[in-house]
């Protein structure tokens, strides 16, 4: 006898059908989710354990087709019982094809309903047991932990990383591109462990001046230079007890550096103009898109600083590299801000999802992110090629594409970036290795 309930799934747009079933599967013990659209169902996969969906095919917006199709991609090993008050042998044959077990024709009797629900159950359980049950891993089920969204190997590894490292103090870095969601990961080590009661600051190095770093991250006391009318703690004081967060690591001085080294070390701070040092008890966690092995070996960065950061290292996937997370991602922020644009129906089509999925996002999940704001901004109900942005649309390499000149390779290429970093010109020039006035030049 079993002692766990089922999960079932429920989606239908109509109200007395979802009342109707869940009453049904619920007098044969089987615990149900109800969703009345598919965007609906979508959240409720993406935050429970489910073991069998039941979906009406005509609904509203997104049909019941698509959905089959997205669990087939991102949940395959979830069963799927069509249900249908308009049947046809070419809409059951597409159910099928979509990845369907089952078709049920609308009026169907409770013990039609019950043999259809069992059979579909008992068939998950020989697949488990025939796969080797013990092989499956929970994570195999993640697709959104802390923020961090998709189902790929490599979210599934960085996901295991964090709960790894969450309840310690040992020092993280992370590495990657921009726009991989380095803070993401930094936020979600901190406050899904053992210390998320304390303070979280985050500190990015780029932005402060190099000559007020040293006092902005380890604070002053009355009178140590022009202008320190009193004593004021620093950001890793703020942080005591808790987590800071030092983004573009790479960026720091070599003064800085120096004093990062002695935190870390002799786990204490000493303010600027303060012969006493305070014991300090905190996680450091520094991040990075430069090779800092690289700077070390060619003196801008300390190669024993280097090794004390470098405790347990993280490195966050470029999106071009997780592919198959892009159609979850896209759904994530079409959720995100339709509802912030009164846009909380919006869809997008097929088509316009594959020119998406073709494109290479120098600027990751960021430049995605923009990218989905933007065309719900811009475009109806439903998102399609049409408003995709040009520069997304250009062939992708290996394909044949016409041959052109250089310039207008150079213009393509700039214009790429400009967007992929929200026409941040700084970020820019860094990314295409020239200095800010030769990319104003170029613009004009």
């Amino acid at each position: 006898m079993k002692l766990k309930k089922e999960n079932i799934l429920i989606v239908d747009d109509n109200y007395d059908m979802l009342e109707l079933l869940h009453r049904n599967l619920k007098a044969q013990n089987f615990h149900t989710y109800k969703a009345s659209s598919v965007m609906e169902a979508i959240e409720i996969l993406k935050f429970s354990t489910i073991d069998l969906l039941i979906t009406d095919l005509q609904m509203p917006g997104i049909n019941g087709i698509e959905l089959i199709k997205y669990v087939q991609e991102h949940f395959p090993t979830i069963p799927k019982l069509v249900i249908t008050g308009f049947p046809s042998v070419d809409s059951a044959i597409e159910a099928v094809k979509s990845g369907a077990l089952d078709y049920l024709a609308k009026p169907f009797t409770n013990d039609e309903l019950k043999k259809a629900v069992q059979a579909l159950i008992d068939s998950k359980e020989d697949t488990k047991t025939s796969t080797n049950e013990t092989s499956i891993s929970s994570t195999d089920y993640i697709t959104e932990y802390a923020g961090i969204v998709g189902q790929s190997q490599q979210i599934v590894q960085l996901v295991d990383l964090i709960q790894r490292v969450k309840d310690n103090r040992a020092t993280v870095l992370i590495q990657g591109e921009s726009g991989t969601g380095k803070e993401l990961v930094a936020r979600a080590i901190h406050y899904e462990g053992a210390f998320s009661s304390k303070p979280f600051i985050a500190v990015n190095c780029g932005a402060i001046p190099e000559n007020l770093m040293e006092s902005e991250l380890f604070g002053y006391v009355k009178g140590a230079f022009t202008g320190a009318n009193d004593t004021r703690d620093g950001f890793f004081q703020a942080a005591a007890g808790g987590t800071i967060f030092l983004d573009e690591i790479g960026t720091a001085p070599l003064a800085v550096q120096t004093r990062l080294l002695r935190v870390l070390q002799e786990k204490e701070v000493s303010m600027i103009g303060s012969q006493k040092t305070q014991k300090i008890e905190l996680r450091i966690i520094a991040a990075t898109n430069n090779d800092l092995y690289e700077m070390s070996s060619k003196g801008s960065f300390r190669e024993d600083l280097y090794y004390r950061l470098n405790v347990v290292n993280i490195e966050t996937p470029p999106l071009r590299n997780r592919k198959s997370d892009i159609r979850l991602l896209i759904t994530t922020f079409l959720n995100k801000y339709g509802g912030e644009y009164n846009k909380s129906k919006i869809t997008i089509s097929e088509k316009a999802i594959l020119v998406l999925m073709r494109h290479s996002w120098p600027g990751n999940v960021r430049e995605l992110e923009n990218v989905i704001q933007r065309m719900i901004i811009m475009s109806g109900n439903q998102i399609e090629v049409g408003d995709v942005p040009e520069y997304l649309k250009y062939p992708m390499p290996f394909e044949k594409e016409e041959l052109r000149t250089l310039k207008d390779i150079e213009k393509a290429h700039i214009l790429k970036v400009l967007a992929a970093v929200d026409n941040n010109k700084t970020r820019a020039a860094e990314i295409l290795q020239i200095d800010r006035k030769t990319l104003r030049q170029k613009i004009e």
